[in-house]
């Protein structure tokens, strides 16, 4: 049987539990350009699975068949010689291929690269998998889980956004470019800061308060990141950004009503054109208020307390007619 060639170069493989499963398909949609479905997304676009909380590996396609015989033939034809490699199968939604098969399948390929492997410390991790009937060779690269040491951050407070949330909410803001300027309007902590500044983007921060932007820097300073952290009135900053992320205050640690809330969106708008807002009440009518309209929304639960809701809203500048 000829080979398929697909029209896609990445698969890329998710996790989440049911409180995050809107938040997932915001950041895929955002991020990617599509809504992840059965936890899998077929792209073109390329992006590093540890920048996001879901993403579990990229898988990227060297070759493609219907016929599994015909792909082995493929890799032996392509003459790989790499040394300390691996060989894995990856499992898509709908492939019931059995463990024993699995295994014989990765003898196969294992065979038909040259080269000495190494399964714990490899150089590089090729994979096979198959979707709706087409099996697929390729590099499978995973997610790094090191970001996970911002969980013990030396300074939080109970209601701080989950890292979780605060990965996204950069994803969802920068649309993955890292060359945009982001700005953490109420930083808090820090929480949004130290994800933006693990995955390399640019961000700076401000907070009227002046024990929250202290314990941003500390937090900040404890992992070596050097994002700037202004302790200012937002409607005082002079500065333009790309997007900015506003985690509005809750009425919880920091007290708030609708015209501080108000305040604080409309001085933000004045300098960017594009708003990540994340709030525990309706905030629409805020929104056509200074010029923005709603672009994308969802709403993220939160693990054993169904009574406290967060929801997103992605908002961009109107354009000028």
């Amino acid at each position: 049987m000829a080979q398929k060639t697909p029209n896609f170069n990445y698969i890329y493989s998710f996790n989440y539990d049911r409180h995050h499963n809107e938040l997932c398909k915001l950041e895929s949609r955002q991020l990617i350009e599509e809504e992840e479905k059965d936890k899998l997304l077929f792209s073109n676009i390329k992006i590093d699975p540890s920048t996001s909380s879901f993403m579990k590996n990229r898988f990227e396609i060297i070759l493609s068949s219907e016929n599994y015989s015909e792909l082995v033939n493929k890799i032996s034809e392509e003459n790989i010689h790499v040394e300390e490699f691996k060989v894995e199968y990856l499992i898509l939604h709908g492939d019931d291929t059995g463990y024993k098969c699995r295994l014989q399948k990765l003898r196969d390929i294992g065979y038909s690269i040259e080269g000495e492997s190494n399964y714990h410390n490899p150089t590089i991790t090729y994979s096979i998998c198959k979707y709706k009937s087409v099996w697929y060779f390729g590099i499978l690269i995973k997610k790094k889980s090191d970001w996970q040491k911002h969980k013990k951050k030396p300074y939080s407070f109970s209601n701080s956004l989950s890292i979780d949330l605060a990965k996204t909410l950069v994803n969802v803001a920068s649309k993955g470019d890292k060359t945009n300027q982001l700005l953490d309007a109420c930083c808090g902590v820090g929480t949004v800061m130290l994800e933006a500044s693990y995955a390399g983007f640019n961000i700076e921060g401000c907070d009227i308060n002046w024990k929250a932007c202290k314990h941003t820097r500390l937090n900040l300073a404890h992992y070596n990141y050097t994002s700037q952290v202004y302790r200012s009135d937002i409607k005082d900053l002079d500065k333009s950004y790309n997007a900015a992320i506003i985690d509005l205050p809750y009425n919880l640690y920091a007290y708030s009503d609708d015209l501080i809330i108000s305040n604080i969106i409309e001085s933000v708008a004045k300098l960017t054109t594009r708003l990540v807002i994340v709030s525990i009440s309706d905030i629409t009518h805020l929104i056509d208020k200074i010029g923005f309209s709603i672009s994308d929304y969802c709403n993220v639960g939160k693990s054993g307390k169904t009574n406290f809701a967060r929801r997103v809203w992605v908002c961009d500048k109107k354009s000028k007619s």
